[in-house]
């Protein structure tokens, strides 16, 4: 029987493993850092609505400019950002793969700091773009200088950010991005997935945009808008960006029926952001209770914790499992990470923890 080892796959691929958290049915899923809260019902109802009259016209290809979900997303970010600036796709990932088949590819690379998000070094790895490890300072930090000496030792052709960063849930400084920008002629890209979570006083890096048109920020409506099974991810940039986007787009990408949705579920952004202060509320007590279970909790400006002190991970993983919950294990030695969850499901979390020895 022909295997994946038997097909002329592309040298760089071959011995890797599709990308994946485990998916178990548990009662409570706090793994891959979703918005455990339901939408609420009455945007759950909007959203049927508008779903309704895109099916009525789904015979007949979507808007390819998605022209009203760029408006949306203009008007939710604010910062002087036009439809122009604005750009989606079916997911941020999808984002991410579209700026390095532009910007990336053969004999091109991509500057990363691990850990970091997985995917980065993986759709680098599917684009044909060659990925360099950069190192972080410590509590996983990264300073200006550090930035800088990393571009100027490897001429990355783009530099990937990560702020809050998954999986450690650490801030990055406005200046750090700004002297990379500096120090290179390529592109930078801050992916901010996590952004909403950051503290409210914390300026984004949609305040670097202005004058800087090699910068883009990468953010999605995954996370703080519960919209992950939508698939809706997009970028901020000078509108060149957004036309490089249109270069390596496939046709249609963005159906009719997600347009709709997102749609409308920007008009109702002040409740589909409500849960986010609870949600930060459930981080915030994992950063104090945690510690007093014996286990490090990473100062996270997310929507979970990484929390290290883990003698054996993958047993309290599995005896979590056994306990109906699933939290993250990324081979981190010594460390796991958890979703904060609603109130309920961090109880949950921590009282099955408190029964396992550290």
């Amino acid at each position: 029987m022909t295997s994946l080892a038997d097909l002329p796959i592309r040298d760089n691929l071959r011995g890797l493993t599709p990308y994946g958290a485990p998916q178990k049915a548990v009662r409570i899923a706090l793994n891959v850092n979703e918005n455990t809260h339901p939408i609420p019902e009455a945007v759950a109802q909007s959203i049927i609505e508008s779903l309704a009259v895109a099916i009525l016209k789904v015979n007949r290809y979507p808007d390819r400019e998605f022209t009203e979900l760029r408006d949306s997303l203009a008007r939710y970010l604010g910062h002087g950002l036009t439809r122009d600036n604005l750009w989606a796709a079916n997911g941020s990932n999808e984002v991410l793969q579209q700026i390095l088949q532009a910007f990336g590819g053969p004999r091109r690379s991509v500057l990363g700091f691990p850990p970091t998000y997985s995917m980065h070094s993986i759709i680098a790895s599917g684009t044909g773009t060659q990925w360099i490890e950069g190192t972080r300072d410590a509590e996983y930090l990264i300073s200006p200088e550090t930035a800088v000496e990393w571009i100027e030792r490897t001429t990355p052709d783009i530099v990937f950010f990560c702020s809050p960063n998954n999986p450690t849930g650490t801030p990055l400084s406005l200046e750090t991005i700004a002297a990379a920008y500096d120090a290179t002629d390529g592109i930078v890209v801050v992916d901010e997935a996590y952004a909403e979570f950051a503290p409210d006083d914390e300026p984004t890096a949609l305040t670097l945009l202005e004058g800087r048109d090699r910068l883009i920020v990468s953010r999605t409506m995954s996370k703080a808008f519960a919209f992950a099974g939508a698939r809706v991810g997009y970028l901020a940039a000078h509108p060149a960006i957004t036309d490089a986007m249109r270069l390596v787009r496939l046709p249609y990408h963005l159906s009719a029926l997600t347009q709709a949705a997102a749609v409308a579920a920007l008009a109702h952004t002040r409740e589909m952001l409500a849960m986010v202060d609870d949600i930060k509320a459930q981080r915030d007590r994992l950063l104090v209770e945690l510690p007093k279970l014996g286990y490090t909790a990473h100062n996270s400006w997310a929507n979970f914790v990484l929390f290290g002190g883990v003698a054996n991970p993958s047993a309290v993983f599995e005896q979590l499992l056994e306990d109906d919950i699933i939290i993250r294990d990324l081979g981190i030695p010594n460390h796991l990470r958890v979703t904060a969850g609603t109130e309920a499901e961090t109880t949950a979390f921590l009282e099955a923890l408190a029964r396992i020895a550290v």
